[in-house]
């Protein structure tokens, strides 16, 4: 039996959108794979994933529960092949109010998915990798990470969290090997806004980005072991930007007033 000279990557949410782009992004650059996500859509994806010349192992799986992690984990670990870079990146989110007709199982949906899972992930991922002395760790956050999003409460705040989390354990991990990234996204044009119910956002129906170049620039940056990447366009640079200095309550009412329901549609 042969063994495998290329190395591995770990991409979950990786059915679509900036988890597919970066998948491809692993598999162009000399990877194999192994992609995560709960729906049908990554069968598709694995094939693309396989004609850009990857071996890829496709599981699908509930990442939002313990046991969805540890399945992947096991599977990973069924392949006798360690971890080289991992892209947590799995990530929901759920329109409305907290106090309006919001479906609670929906918001608690979203912390254990964006949240847990990642955290879990993380654990089970960087253990083996601080172990080896080697391993790279992309968390996919958000610009919705750097301030209060009215509308969309629970996502901005899981966001925060995982920006919060990443830089901890990227200083955690400094003489390890281990390098750890941020990528935080713009809007992007992915199903994000529409499995979120947003579509008739100002948000949600304005311009995007493209997650190709989204997911190439997360990667450039996970590989040269970068702290953190502004993703998407210019524009998402100076938000980011203007965000560390301005006030929280001005940061929310303007934010608010872009995911409030009904804002984007025509006067």
């Amino acid at each position: 039996m042969t063994t495998p000279t290329k190395p591995l990557a770990v991409v979950t949410g990786a059915s679509s959108g900036i988890g597919l782009e970066l998948a491809k992004q692993f598999a162009d650059h000399g990877f194999d794979l192994v992609i995560a996500a709960e729906d049908a859509e990554l069968i598709s994806a694995a094939k693309q994933l396989q004609e850009r010349g990857a071996e890829v192992d496709s599981v699908r799986t509930d990442l939002a529960s313990f046991t969805g992690v540890e399945e992947l984990m096991a599977r990973i670990e069924a392949g006798g092949r360690p971890i080289d870079a991992v892209a947590i990146n799995a990530g929901v989110s759920v329109a409305g109010d907290v106090a309006g007709d919001t479906d609670l199982r929906a918001l608690l949906n979203i912390i254990n998915l964006n949240v847990t899972s990642a955290v879990h992930l993380a654990k089970r991922a960087t253990t083996a990798m601080a172990a080896r002395r080697h391993g790279r760790v992309l968390f996919t956050s958000s610009i919705a990470s750097t301030a209060p999003v009215p509308h969309n409460a629970v996502y901005s705040a899981s966001k925060a969290f995982i920006t919060s989390f990443a830089e901890a354990l990227r200083i955690e991990l400094k003489d390890t090997g281990v390098t750890v990234t941020t990528l935080l996204p713009g809007p992007t044009d992915t199903e994000f806004f529409e499995r979120a119910g947003m579509e008739d956002t100002k948000v949600g129906s304005g311009k995007k980005d493209d997650p190709a170049e989204v997911a190439r620039q997360g990667y450039e940056a996970l590989m040269k072991g970068e702290q953190k990447v502004v993703g998407g366009s210019v524009a998402n640079k100076a938000m980011a930007g203007v965000s560390r200095v301005l006030p929280d309550r001005v940061k929310a009412t303007a934010q608010g007033k872009m995911h409030e329901p009904g804002s984007g549609k025509p006067d």
